[in-house]
């Protein structure tokens, strides 16, 4: 009987979150990656020239994020040469799937040492900036054929999902407002202090900064305000802007390993991998393959 190998993860950062226009407007999407990359290996302490590969995950693969990103945040982090890149898209899963592909490139032998992550930097790169007006150019005739105008964006999918399942306007008010709630105490209490990478930025008068918390937590919030807010996508819809997730900028990146090259390594295992999967779903209503 062969023996599984077994994956797990030794170190994980992240950058903060910026919002669309906020701190980290002025970053390239590959050196934001390439500045988490090279924190990545520094607070681990690995020789990056022992990584097998570097697999981050993109939406938007156009412009400032086209010409495989992960490979040139690679090089731009002072990877050798010698480590490849790859990026991969499966739209909001994207990073996700990286991550997959890192375990399932362990489990199968191909790595025992592996980065994963992803980038989208959304005020430089929008949402939909990869894709033509037409759905036609992006789907193809077969499947705007078998859809026709039922394919709509996003925004759409939601309302139509919370039409669905009956959520009413005030149940995401208050869903958006705990949510708030809980991210604030987190940072406070220092939970994700441990993962950040201060990000240097200019600072109000021009000077030199570093962010070092998410921009998107708003302190401020309340029920009222929020149902005061107007739909955002259809007349008679429940998501708005309050209920919505964040148009945001940011990157991320885990070292993954085999666990007995870790432990060799000296490295202690902070997670492993019990089990993985991904789902195809209707494209109309296209949030619900996490269900």
């Amino acid at each position: 009987m062969i023996a599984v190998r077994e994956v797990v993860i030794v170190e994980a950062v992240r950058t903060p979150v910026g919002r669309r226009g906020g701190q980290l407007k002025e970053w390239h999407p590959a050196d934001l990656l390439a500045l988490t990359l090279a924190a990545l290996v520094e607070r681990a302490g690995l020789d990056a020239s022992l990584v097998d590969d570097v697999i981050a995950g993109c939406v938007s693969q156009v412009g400032e994020q086209s010409l495989n990103v992960a490979r040139n945040a690679a090089l731009g982090a002072g990877f050798p040469e010698s480590v490849p890149g790859t990026t991969v898209d499966r739209q909001c899963g994207s990073s996700q799937q990286a991550i997959h592909f890192a375990a399932q490139g362990v489990i199968a032998g191909a790595y025992d040492i592996v980065v994963a992550g992803g980038v989208e930097v959304m005020t430089r790169v929008p949402l939909g900036s990869s894709c033509d007006s037409r759905p036609e150019w992006a789907f193809g005739t077969r499947m705007t054929r078998r859809y026709g105008d039922r394919l709509v964006p996003q925004g759409i999918s939601s309302d139509l999902i919370a039409r669905k399942w009956g959520l009413s306007r005030a149940e995401l008010d208050a869903y958006s407002l705990e949510s708030h709630r809980r991210a604030i105490r987190a940072a406070a209490e220092g939970r994700c202090a441990r993962a950040m990478v201060p990000v240097p930025i200019a600072g109000p008068n021009g000077d030199a900064a570093l962010m070092t918390a998410d921009e998107g937590m708003r302190p401020d919030s309340t029920i009222e305000k929020l149902a005061a807010l107007k739909p955002a996508f259809t007349p008679d819809g429940v998501t708005t802007a309050g209920n919505s997730s964040q148009i945001s900028d940011g990157a991320a990146a885990l070292l993954i390993m085999e666990r007995s090259r870790a432990e060799h390594l000296g490295f202690r295992p902070r997670a492993r991998f019990a089990s993985f999967a991904v789902t195809g779903s209707d494209p109309v209503l296209m949030l619900t393959g996490p269900i």
